[in-house]
């Protein structure tokens, strides 16, 4: 009986050993919930922004064949976040090519078919991930007065218009096109972190009443013109990318961030 009891013990020992050593492996992908990658926009935000549960976040960009950002853009955007977020156990960046899909326009529907194909880096354990899918082409929604360079479009995601940008910068009287480049990637990442009042809560008045989820200051990061290219080039005529202006700053801090 004793030999028996002990026996039993043993077990009991090994198998929480076991369950205790295992606890951060991560499960098969094809168990991953990616629906808390498929939110609306800006409700992540105390995700993203504070350490309290996700100590981790991964950056996978996504671009079509020969619409790769600049280096120094995915840099720069990697700093952005940085200088914003807390993530005790760092941001990892993941780059991977897509095949050109023949397309010249996209909807929004479309870009999600894109990522729903070859997404890969989705929430798990204590890591948060954002896809950002840098495209050919153009938006299905521009018009001969509007373009659209950017567009987050849920909790951790976002895409822009590489072709768009390409097309609106490095010329005479054009913005240089990292720096175009950088401030449209960091103006929907902006967004992803609940910018303005879009998941955020603000700390005082100062959403565009005329372009909802927009700050309202002409040289704050989240003005509208660096989603829409309207009036753009007069933001960035001094050559250098937009910073947050102090209220945006003040919703960040206030929801977790730095």
């Amino acid at each position: 009986m004793k030999n028996i009891f002990l026996k039993s013990v043993l077990i009991c020992l090994i198998l929480f050993s076991c369950s205790s050593e295992n606890e951060n492996i991560e499960m098969p992908a094809e168990m991953v919930d990616v629906t808390t990658n498929r939110q609306p926009t800006g409700s992540s935000a105390n995700d993203l922004l504070s350490n309290t549960f996700f100590k981790k976040l991964v950056v996978e960009i996504g671009y079509i064949e020969g619409f790769k950002p600049s280096q120094t853009a995915i840099n720069n955007f990697k700093s952005f976040i940085e200088s914003r977020i807390n993530k005790s156990e760092g941001i990892e960046f993941i780059t991977k090519q897509i095949p050109a899909t023949g397309k010249t326009t996209y909807t929004i529907n479309e870009i999600d078919e894109i990522e729903k194909q070859h997404r890969t880096q989705y929430n798990l354990g204590n890591k948060i991930a954002v896809w950002a899918l840098f495209v050919n082409g153009k938006s299905s929604g521009d018009t001969n007065t509007k373009a659209t360079l950017g567009s987050a479009y849920f909790n951790t995601s976002f895409v822009i218009y590489q072709e768009t940008i390409n097309g609106f910068s490095d010329s005479a009287f054009e913005p240089n096109r990292t720096i175009l480049e950088t401030s449209v990637i960091n103006h929907e990442f902006g967004h992803i972190l609940g910018l303005t009042n879009l998941g955020t809560e603000l700390q005082s008045d100062h959403e565009d009443p005329q372009n909802p989820k927009h700050c309202v200051e002409e040289d704050c990061l989240m003005f509208f013109a660096l989603e829409t290219g309207q009036g753009m080039a007069n933001m960035l005529s001094g050559g250098q990318v937009p910073t947050l202006d102090a209220q945006c700053l003040a919703d960040l801090k206030a929801n977790g961030g730095k």
